[in-house]
C-alpha cells in the first residue's frame, strides 16, 4: 500500500526527498558533493572504456597468433 501512494504522488515524494536531503548535508556541501559523484562517474566512464580496450587488444592479439597443427 505504501509504494502505491509512493507511485500516485511521486513529485511530492521527490520534494519530500529533497527537503530530507537538504536538511541533513545543508545547501552548502551539497554542489561539492554533487561535483564529487559528477568526478566519480567521469572515472566510473573511463575506466569501463579502458577495460573493453584492452579486451578487445588481448582478443585480437589471440586470434592473430598462428596455430599449430599437427
Amino acid at each position: 500500500m505504501f509504494t502505491t501512494i509512493l507511485l500516485v504522488n511521486q513529485w511530492q515524494t521527490w520534494a519530500i526527498i529533497l527537503v530530507v536531503v537538504l536538511l541533513l548535508f545543508g545547501a552548502t556541501r551539497l554542489p561539492a558533493l554533487a561535483k564529487s559523484l559528477g568526478q566519480s562517474a567521469k572515472v566510473f566512464r573511463k575506466e569501463l572504456k579502458s577495460d573493453e580496450t584492452e579486451a578487445d587488444v588481448a582478443a585480437k592479439s589471440e586470434s592473430d597468433q598462428p596455430t599449430d597443427k599437427k
